[in-house]
């Protein structure tokens, strides 16, 4: 029988380090919220009941806590983590099951990681705390253990000079019945260096009810917290490093993988090539044997097979690129559909329209989508042709086979295998340019 789980999120920080209007927590990696990261995380791992801890004061963190669909306690003042957990006592009121306590500002952690903790405390441990094997274990925990038994987490602060040259390092991932949790922390004091109620404590005195707890190894990097702008840049670095080395283990091509961006969500199939310097914003889908050119930005798109994409190219949210289809250098689409084998190969913007198979798009081509008010729609059939510097004024629909002539201004539809011709008639002044340089420069003489 599955057995019931539940979070306790801590997301109350000050954000103090962060030197920002926004709490830390709602800052991204990977294009994606810390926030966001845990809750999803939370329901990998099969938690069935989220509560999020937050201050007062972190209103903007309250509303987006709600928005994932998470309960909220609220933790004032704030008095250390055993007391931001306590926070959350009147919502598990009732719940048997298990509990385990993680950071909003910890986005890394891997599932398979939190699973493991899990995984002990079914194997009969009663409490798991994950842990980790830090290089520099400065000012972290330290996990102090007696074989396969942990024994205490000792704050750095309170830790022996004995205690400090331990490496394996609290992450703060704690994880145990809820009636043994909450009963621990109705015990735990506030008699330490920063008079506050470490959830650390809590080993102990479950220790001394006769439980057993235990330590899961889990990766430095998976564990980080972000405190800071710099840490924040780490966890980036980290999540980057970590996402690369995934899309090339599954067949993909980075001609210059540190300069390549990619967000939570990236998908990219195998045998696709990727330049140096593209970036991946949130809900970009790459199918197989496509090529994105160096120095292009994608978001929010759906790319087919055999596409051929930049450089320099903008492609914004909406777009979806049919099966060999081609984006070239300066290109711009918006909430576009550009099909099957159709080309718009230079130094054009394809905003709100639809491009049906083979349709060739000339350079400097503009849909004119936005009459300051709304939006509107352009519409190209099959095989239709639009001659360079094009200007599509929308509402418009361009039928199958039609040929628009070079620097016309379409204003009406045309139909299909239509030529239209949306420019003014061509007029020759002989000897204009003549007269008008001797009269510039008869001027220039008198001055």
């Amino acid at each position: 029988m599955k057995k019931a789980r539940a979070a306790v999120i801590l997301a109350a920080g000050k954000s103090t380090r962060m030197k920002s209007s926004r709490s830390k927590v709602l800052h991204d990696v990977g294009g994606r919220p810390m926030l966001a990261w845990v809750k999803a995380l939370a329901d990998d791992i099969g938690v069935s009941k989220i509560v999020c801890v937050v201050g007062e004061a972190n209103d903007d963190v309250k509303h987006a806590a709600e928005a994932l669909g998470m309960e909220i306690a609220i933790q004032e003042p704030q008095l250390g983590t055993g007391h931001a957990v306590l926070s959350a006592k009147d919502n598990l009121e009732g719940f048997e099951g298990t509990v385990t306590v993680l950071y909003a500002d910890t986005p890394l952690i891997r599932p398979e990681t939190a699973r493991q903790v899990f995984d002990v405390l079914d194997d009969g441990a009663d409490v798991a705390v994950l842990g980790f094997e830090a290089e520099d274990p400065g000012a972290y925990g330290r996990l102090v253990t007696d074989g396969d038994t942990l024994t205490a987490i000792v704050e750095a602060k309170e830790a022996t000079s004995e205690q400090l040259n331990i490496k394996l390092c609290n992450s703060g991932v704690i994880s145990a019945k809820s009636s043994d949790m909450f009963s621990a922390l109705s015990r735990v004091t506030n008699e330490n260096a920063k008079g506050e109620y470490y959830l650390t404590d809590v080993i102990e005195i479950l220790r001394g009810d006769g439980r057993r707890p235990v330590a899961v190894i889990g990766n430095e990097e998976e564990v980080l917290g972000v405190n800071s702008r710099t840490d924040l840049a780490l966890a980036e670095a980290a999540f980057q490093s970590a996402k690369r080395l995934e899309v090339m283990s599954e067949g993909v091509t980075l001609r210059d993988p540190d300069s390549v961006i990619f967000a939570f969500d990236t998908q990219i199939e195998n045998d696709v090539e990727i330049g140096a310097n593209v970036v991946f914003g949130p809900g970009v889908i790459v199918r197989r044997n496509s090529i994105i050119h160096p120095f292009s930005h994608l978001e929010g798109c759906e790319i087919g097979e055999n596409v051929n994409i930049g450089p320099f190219a903008r492609v914004r949210p909406g777009t979806i690129m049919k099966d060999g289809s081609r984006l070239g250098n300066f290109v711009e689409t918006k909430k576009a559909v550009i099909g099957k084998d159709s080309k718009v190969n230079h130094l054009s913007y394809i905003g709100d329209a639809e491009l049906g198979e083979n349709v060739n798009v000339g350079a400097g081509t503009i849909t004119c989508n936005y009459d300051g008010y709304n939006k509107h729609k352009t519409i190209i059939g099959d095989n239709a042709f639009v001659g360079t510097h094009s200007s599509l004024v929308a509402p418009v629909t361009i039928g199958e086979g039609a040929f628009l002539g070079s620097g016309g201004v379409i204003t009406a539809d045309v139909p299909s295998n239509a030529l239209a011709l949306g420019r003014a008639k061509q007029v020759n002044k002989e000897g204009w340019a003549k007269r008008y340089h001797a009269a510039q420069q008869k001027r220039k003489n008198k001055t």
